[in-house]
């Protein structure tokens, strides 16, 4: 039997989304980015048979056609900590803002950890844009900047490039080929 996984999908409060962009993008196109990056990670990850459960982390519960789990404002570090303790089971942490996503990208990823967590950096080595957690395996959370190195300490690394390209920076959105 194919063990079953969560999807946990960190997304900010509307204002407080890609504000990296805030030079480029008005207020309402960084929301309208976010919402279509949203959709194709949805999408990708309703195409993966080992995913059983996809919620959002917000703080924000928005009309959203997802569950969410409530963000208390612990930090995301925090919240990852206390949503993995209190489901159980395989999570998969993975951001919402990867343009290329595809299901083979998240099922890979999935199949690569079986007793190991598993970290999909981002393109520059220097972020994590996703971590596959295996049931009862030891993890300690450390996003923010320079995460990846953290991450990797405590895992094995699966680089593929729908996971590992995203939009923070005025440069990514214009590398993404995206029109808002």
């Amino acid at each position: 039997m194919t063990a079953a996984w969560t999807a946990l999908l960190p997304l900010k409060p509307s204002a407080e989304r890609k504000t990296r962009l805030a030079a480029r993008l008005s207020p309402a196109q960084r929301v309208t980015l976010t919402e279509t990056l949203l959709a194709r990670a949805l999408a990708a990850l309703r195409a993966c048979p080992k995913i059983s459960d996809i919620r959002l982390l917000t703080a924000s519960p928005e009309s959203w056609p997802i569950s969410y789990i409530l963000d208390h404002g612990r930090g995301l570090n925090a919240e990852l900590q206390a949503v993995r303790q209190g489901r159980g089971g395989n999570v998969l942490v993975i951001f919402p803002d990867l343009p290329f996503v595809t299901a083979d990208d998240i099922s890979a990823l999935l199949a690569a950890a079986r007793s190991a967590p598993v970290i999909a950096p981002d393109r520059h080595g220097t972020g994590t844009n996703a971590i596959a957690l295996p049931d009862d395996v030891p993890f300690t959370f450390a996003f923010g900047e320079d995460s990846f190195a953290a991450h990797a300490a405590q895992g094995n690394v699966q680089a593929r490039p729908g996971l590992a390209f995203d939009i923070d920076t005025p440069e990514d959105f214009d590398a993404s080929g995206l029109e808002i």
